[in-house]
């Protein structure tokens, strides 16, 4: 028996820009904020940085035949704002438009659709000197910046994403300081969120002008599956809280044009929030014609302490996250395929008809060549398949998922773990660049070739 998935489902596998392009300082390209981090001592394991990563920027045309041969309907990538607009603002640079157009174009030969994400963290290192994304002007620049990409690639581009995490972007790289720039400023990490947001908004309202009718606008949000640890009025404020400035702070302004109350209330120690202004949760709400999800894990969390610094403001003094039990990553994140159809069914209901695609899900594994050249990766099959049933059953019950994109094409430059966390299912052999499917890609392709899975 299959467990067949919707005709005309997406099947797509996604990258970044700084995790595979490499080329960092070629044709125009200038040092974005994680060009700067990689190369500040003790940021990134063993001093890795993303200067040739996969070398993708070089090997289009050989990825674009590995994605054909997978059968790949969609695939979704990201353009460095530094290689188009190496100052953040004034012209685009030919060159990387010429990069990005060239993808695009193997992509359409090849019967695969573009779909294209404008952010994915690499913000330009001259708009971090200026004050980077805790400013107002850097979500003025993005827009801008949105208008060349549109002008360039709108012809070719089938899905616009505008943001890839922004969770990530304002509370690890601003709050934790994990993630480049590396700040660690609460208030700053909030004012950057709002100012994500507001980007967002922006460059949709920019692209909705620019592009097709036909083109999907939407937003990549990495929502987080909170458990309470248990039913007390403690753990269920605590669970509260995380979902507050996990969840909401980007679901409320974007698809209700409004702040959750309970946030502000959180976070009133460190900020009174005057930095939104008259006219930011309209522009912010712009409608967009889908939701991206990404989800690797759920949370569990409860009365505590937590860390500091924290990516968490206005909740580390009274939330601590207690490990989840079960199998683990690389990565030592928990398996646990159950939080992705809890994610998607809260949306079911909480955003009736707002279509959503599964923009990342994947595992790292510690695998690796053997002798014959073969990478063998059974803990990786075991997780899509269990995640990709997880969705299944959400879409049965009545979610609105239309595609799921693998994390990841190949292995990459992965942020703060440098080299050593694999999550392709090709694996690259990083000194020779040799490109070598995993059996999770080969699983992966006959999963497209049959609709679904077998069961």
């Amino acid at each position: 028996m299959n467990a067949l998935f919707p005709d005309g489902f997406r099947w797509g596998a996604a990258t970044a820009a700084y995790q595979i392009e490499g080329a960092a300082s070629e044709d125009g390209r200038t040092p974005s904020i994680w060009d700067t981090f990689s190369r500040t001592p003790g940021k990134v394991r063993n001093g890795d940085t993303g200067d040739i990563a996969a070398d993708h920027y070089h090997r289009v045309r050989q990825d674009v035949a590995l994605m054909k041969e997978l059968g790949l309907t969609d695939y979704r990538f990201s353009l460095s704002w530094s290689r188009i607009q190496p100052t953040g603002r004034g012209p685009a640079v030919q060159k990387g438009l010429d990069f990005y157009r060239g993808l695009a174009d193997e992509l359409l030969d090849a019967g695969i659709r573009p779909v294209a994400t404008l952010y994915h963290w690499d913000l330009p290192q001259e708009l971090e000197d200026a004050g980077g994304w805790p400013e107002r002007a850097t979500a003025e620049r993005f827009a801008e910046y949105a208008g060349l990409a549109a002008e360039a690639l709108g012809d070719r581009v089938t899905t616009w994403t505008t943001l890839n995490e922004p969770w990530c972007a304002a509370f690890l790289g601003y709050g934790s300081g994990v993630h480049a720039p590396g700040r660690t400023d609460d208030e700053a990490a909030l004012r950057a969120a709002h100012h994500l947001n507001l980007a967002h908004g922006l460059a949709a309202g920019v692209l909705r002008a620019a592009v097709p009718a036909s083109t999907e606008l939407s937003l990549t949000l990495n929502l987080h599956a909170i458990r309470a640890l248990s039913d007390s009025p403690e753990d269920r404020d605590a669970a509260r809280r995380i979902d507050a400035v996990g969840n909401r702070i980007f679901l409320d302004p974007v698809f209700h044009g409004r702040l959750p109350a309970d946030l502000v209330e959180d976070t009133a120690r460190i900020t009174d929030w005057s930095f939104v202004r008259d006219g930011d949760l309209e522009a912010v709400s712009t409608p967009i014609d889908s939701l991206g999800v990404n989800y690797y894990s759920p949370s569990v969390v409860g009365a505590g302490v937590s860390e500091s610094p924290s990516p968490w403001p206005g909740a580390p003094e009274r939330v601590r996250f207690v490990p989840a039990p079960g199998p683990r990553t690389a990565m030592d994140w928990p398996v646990d395929a159950d939080g992705l159809y809890e994610l998607l069914v809260r949306l079911r209901d909480e955003l009736p008809g707002v279509p959503l695609l599964i923009t990342e899900n994947g595992a790292a594994y510690d695998d690796y060549a053997d002798p014959e050249g073969d990478v063998h990766d059974p803990e990786r099959v075991a997780y899509l398949d269990a995640h990709l049933a997880a969705a299944h059953r959400a879409i049965a019950d009545g979610a609105d998922v239309r595609g799921y994109f693998l994390w990841s094409l190949l292995d990459n430059f992965e942020w703060a773990y440098g080299y050593g966390k694999r999550f392709g299912i090709v694996h690259v052999d990083f000194a020779s660049q040799r490109r070598t499917p995993k059996d999770s890609a080969r699983w992966y392709a006959e999963v497209i070739r049959r609709g679904g899975l077998s069961r």
